[in-house]
């Protein structure tokens, strides 16, 4: 009789995680925000496609991570998580990205969530940018997140619980110089979401834009001297720079049953530097 009652709470645990056995899809999440946002998706009992462009051991790492976590639905016949190496400035790399979730997890995708993104860590005013460096911006933050709509509109569960969830940045708030291409690209993701919004009407499908403030990343850190990142955490009234997990939280309300009512939305999580 223990016994019994012992397995029926635990399956019943499991069946209370807000993601359970949903399908997310993470573009970027070997490392940096999106790696983050991939762990927590995860806590809440979805199963991941870590993608990732090109450092594959950060991304088996992570997979490996999530899948050895048996509180979330351990011991089932598929995986948690597994990695697919996928540029999501082409569009068959971002296509193949669904084609391994349907396969792997037995399932149509859930949830994308586009966190891909590249800056220019030299940090030049617009008439100093080469042209080769806003081109690959933009191919990657503006061209990647079209194709990741464009085939998540196409592809994510009909009928309510389709998300659809891309990383914008402060920055289009702050409008600081020496970020004109970077933040370009990223404003133009949020005028998309917008508009996607409103498209996706009677599909149960919601588009939203996150958008950190500085975030203690990698990408953060790269070409930023001592002085300029002490500038950046003077500058927030919590004194610090963010960290991935003051972000991730809110993708996984985004992505969860509670988060349909914000839909065509931008919402700058940054703690309150920038409004």
């Amino acid at each position: 009789m223990a016994t019994s009652q012992k397995h029926t709470h635990s399956h019943s645990h499991s069946l209370s995680l807000p993601l359970q056995d949903r399908v997310a899809i993470v573009t970027g999440s070997s490392r940096g925000i999106g790696r983050e946002i991939a762990l927590h998706l995860a806590s809440l009992g979805a199963r991941i496609v870590v993608n990732y462009a090109s450092n594959s051991s950060l991304a088996d790492s992570l997979v490996a991570q999530i899948n050895s976590d048996a509180s979330v639905g351990g011991g089932a016949a598929l995986p948690r998580a597994i990695a697919v190496r996928g540029d999501v400035s082409d569009p068959n790399g971002v296509k193949a990205l669904f084609d391994s979730a349907e396969r792997e997890f037995e399932s149509a995708v859930h949830i994308l969530v586009n966190s891909a993104g590249v800056t220019d860590s030299n940090y030049p005013t617009i008439a100093n940018t080469p042209v080769e460096d806003f081109d690959r911006i933009f191919s990657v933050n503006t061209r990647g997140a079209f194709l990741c709509c464009k085939e998540a509109a196409n592809r994510l569960v009909r009928g309510g619980r389709g998300r659809i969830i891309l990383l914008s940045s402060s920055a289009v708030a702050a409008l600081r110089p020496t970020m004109g291409s970077y933040t370009a690209s990223k404003a133009a993701v949020e005028a998309m979401t917008h508009i996607l919004a409103k498209e996706l009407k009677g599909t149960g499908i919601t588009a939203n834009c996150v958008a950190p403030g500085p975030i203690a990343t990698e990408m953060y850190f790269a070409g930023r001297t001592e002085e300029q990142i002490k500038a950046s955490i003077a500058v927030s009234p919590l004194n610090r720079l963010g960290e991935p997990k003051d972000v991730a939280p809110l993708v996984g309300f985004l992505a969860s049953d509670a988060g349909e009512w914000v839909n065509g939305q931008v919402i700058r999580v940054n703690g309150g530097y920038i409004s």
